[in-house]
């Protein structure tokens, strides 16, 4: 079935997204495509023209993605990103090679590559769930002091992590904050995630793989200033004696694709080594 309605966001900080966003604007509409623009930052804006939207470009990189994502995963819409960054694990196309193949994925070609989401809920009196495609990080705020978490896992107590904070990372996140951090790479459509310390001090460093039913509870004690980050861009004040809990969603992200099916294991060790 066709696309007939595409939004299209766009990195602001980058100087060349806008005007590449422009571009494929007019190479769109004038084949019969409404399009509307919208920068990711204003991720309200853009859910007030989602109406209708059958696909979500990105321009940028895989900072816009994870943006993008709170905008198009709840309507369940699926990002083609084009990169103009220099990992881009998550794009699709590069710049170049957009006008060439943005027509056959409209008219119906493609794959479908679905991604398993988390749900993470700091249990507050409003209750707020939110989502990640990459993961949700427990941390220390600005003053450099350890945090302690104490973590449990299907409602049993696990341990009680000393250190910078504590990561879980869907198996998308697998190859950000998650891979610096020392845990290890998932194939991307795994169901499973993952559970690491940051920068542990005397207490348990390994990561442990999940299955996707697990429920995992955070327990922040800490004197000091603590954050809840989601994707990197979502950061909440936390406070000691706050539960975070996180779970595999019953949502998924899609990303409508291109490429070959096992792509990512031909790509993986150049996007690894910062090459296109």
């Amino acid at each position: 079935m066709a696309i007939k309605k595409v939004g299209i966001l766009y990195h602001p900080l980058v100087e060349a997204a806008l005007p590449r966003a422009k571009e494929l604007e007019d190479f769109l509409t004038a084949r019969g495509v409404s399009v509307w623009l919208c920068s990711a930052w204003e991720g309200e804006q853009a859910k007030a023209q989602m109406n209708g939207t059958g696909l979500i470009l990105t321009i940028g990189g895989d900072g816009t993605i994870l943006r993008a994502a709170q905008v198009a995963f709840p309507e369940g819409v699926p990002i083609t990103g084009i990169n103009l960054g220099k990992l881009g694990f998550m794009t699709e196309l590069s710049a170049d090679e957009a006008k060439q193949k943005l027509p056959a994925l409209l008219e119906g070609g493609g794959w479908l590559d679905e991604r398993a989401l988390l749900e993470a809920d700091p249990g507050r009196a409003k209750p707020s769930t939110f989502y990640a495609l990459n993961d949700v990080v427990v941390t220390r705020g600005g003053v450099a002091r350890v945090v302690y978490v104490e973590v449990s896992v299907d409602g049993e107590g696990l341990t009680t992590y000393k250190g910078d904070g504590v990561i879980v990372a869907t198996a998308t996140g697998s190859t950000g904050y998650s891979l610096a951090a020392g845990g290890p790479i998932l194939h991307p459509r795994s169901q499973d995630f993952l559970l690491l310390p940051v920068m542990p001090h005397l207490s348990l460093a390994y990561p442990m793989v999940l299955p996707a039913t697990a429920v995992v509870g955070l327990r922040l004690a800490t004197t000091h200033e603590a954050i809840l980050a989601i994707d990197g861009h979502i950061n909440l004040p936390l406070t000691s004696g706050e539960v975070v809990t996180i779970r595999h969603s019953s949502r998924v992200g899609r990303f409508l694709r291109s490429r070959p099916e096992a792509s990512f294991y031909a790509s993986l060790e150049q996007k690894l080594k910062g090459r296109r």
